[in-house]
């Protein structure tokens, strides 16, 4: 046997590995590396900004436009646009090159068709009227399935669409954040403060109840004094989207873990699960928007049960492998336990006071298959549909080199510049979010149809 053919892991040398190993590691040192992290995040974030400091969306041209957009051939768009001189008309980076469009412009032009094009084209989204935003959890435990990826390029689809979308980052590693540009510098710039404003009304009414019982109040601090001045509008940042709207996450988020059940102790009435939900629609949050993501921190902990429990569509991603399949059979799992106990926990009093008792329930649940290889995984992604069934996603997103090259530049694969690839290597790339996106859109019709039917008999 050569010396090339020696496994790696023989032959080491103690003394050597000594020689490399460096100093021993303490608490000071974390600092070191947080510090040498947060200067790269800057770096490279950085490099998705104009000279103002501030990111901006890319243009459209109008091949992607009437492909991707609106769906009109490009001469009659084109003409479309010379017999209607008040509509934008783009801009070319050379005399008699193709036109160029922000996406405020391209939502104007679609507006337009909407009005005044072809009855048998859907230039506009379904939307009925009347009905609340649709609020859509993207959840699993296990990280790396494709989680946060997913719920950005359903918001930047749903957007191009002609959505109004609102995404809230509710995992205080606040990836989402970072993809749509957002600069939070505390907890108070996240979900937080709506969450203690929550629980700040129920410490209060419970207080004047034990004032009326002659008992001392509980301590009311003063983080409730203050959260009790926020709305979510105040939270709401515009982003580089100009119909995608922004609660950012960052660290101090996850203080919420421990705080909640500190909350939950001393004021055992407080329906923590329904906080989220209900200052979304008291805020008018849900009737500003058409829908609202929320990208949940992997794992199963307070914020994620907020998130499950506020959203009408839950979706789970994870990847075509054993490991992967059987880490999210267990989130199932860990979900009806969460959920049973906490309905059969309220239900008891319910009952016994007489009241309606809880029952949660969610418009739709579907897992999606994530960073598919058919090369490698049509077998295993095969046995996973026939036990998951309709639960499953139609569709298999496939990882392509364009969502690692959208990826190194801190952005979404709609985000992309085709003149960057190919106009070829761009289609292939972005379909596999497409057809995600289609998978949704399907989902999101089915119900809101559902809905529009049901409130329609009703009225009958």
């Amino acid at each position: 046997m050569s010396r090339d053919d020696i496994p790696p892991y023989l032959n080491i040398s103690p003394d050597r590995a000594a020689e490399l190993l460096g100093p021993p590691a303490d608490t000071p040192g974390f600092a070191s590396v947080a510090e040498a992290c947060r200067r790269g995040r800057q770096d490279l974030a950085s490099r998705g900004l104009d000279e103002t400091g501030e990111r901006q969306l890319r243009l459209f041209s109008t091949w992607e436009i009437t492909r991707y957009l609106i769906p009109v051939a490009p001469a009659h768009f084109r003409r479309v646009l010379r017999q209607n001189p008040d509509l934008p008309q783009g801009q070319s980076e050379s005399a008699g090159g193709a036109k160029w469009f922000t996406l405020d412009e391209v939502l104007r032009l679609r507006a337009h068709f909407g009005a005044e094009g072809s009855k048998a084209k859907n230039y506009l989204p379904y939307r009925p009227k009347g009905l609340p935003a649709k609020i859509v959890a993207v959840a699993n435990f296990k990280g790396g399935v494709g989680k946060t990826s997913t719920c950005a390029h359903l918001a930047m689809s749903a957007a191009l669409d002609g959505y109004r979308v609102l995404v809230i980052d509710l995992d205080s590693q606040g990836s989402m954040t970072s993809i749509f540009g957002g600069q939070v510098e505390d907890e108070w710039q996240t979900v937080f403060p709506l969450l203690a404003r929550h629980y700040a009304t129920t410490l209060r009414a419970d207080n004047q109840r034990r004032l009326d019982r002659g008992e001392p109040p509980l301590p009311f601090d003063d983080t409730l004094t203050e959260a009790l001045k926020l709305k979510a509008p105040d939270l709401i940042r515009k982003t580089h989207w100009p119909n995608i709207d922004l609660i950012g996450a960052q660290l101090n988020l996850y203080w919420s873990e421990f705080q909640i059940p500190v909350w939950r102790m001393q004021s055992r009435g407080w329906r923590l699960w329904d906080a989220l939900t209900d200052v979304l629609a008291e805020d008018g949050v849900l009737d500003d928007y058409d829908l609202v993501f929320l990208d949940t921190p992997p794992a199963l902990g307070y914020l994620t049960i907020n998130g499950l429990a506020a959203a009408d569509i839950l979706l789970v991603p994870f990847g075509a492998s054993f490991l992967e399949f059987d880490s999210t059979g267990r989130f199932f799992d860990m979900l009806h336990a969460t959920f049973a106990s906490i309905e059969e926990g309220e239900n008891v009093a319910a009952r016994a006071l007489g009241r309606e008792e809880l029952h949660f329930e969610w418009d739709a649940v579907r897992a999606v298959m994530t960073r598919y290889d058919a090369g490698q995984q049509a077998e295993m992604a095969g046995l996973i549909q026939a036990y998951m069934g309709q639960l499953l996603s139609p569709h298999r997103q496939d990882f392509t080199a364009l969502i690692g090259q959208a990826g190194e530049q801190v952005n979404g694969i709609y985000e992309a510049d085709y003149r960057d690839f190919n106009r070829e290597t761009y289609a292939r790339g972005r379909a596999t979010f497409d057809a995600t996106y289609a998978a949704f859109k399907m989902l999101l019709y089915g119900i809101w149809r559902r809905e529009e039917t049901a409130r329609t008999a009703a009225a009958e």
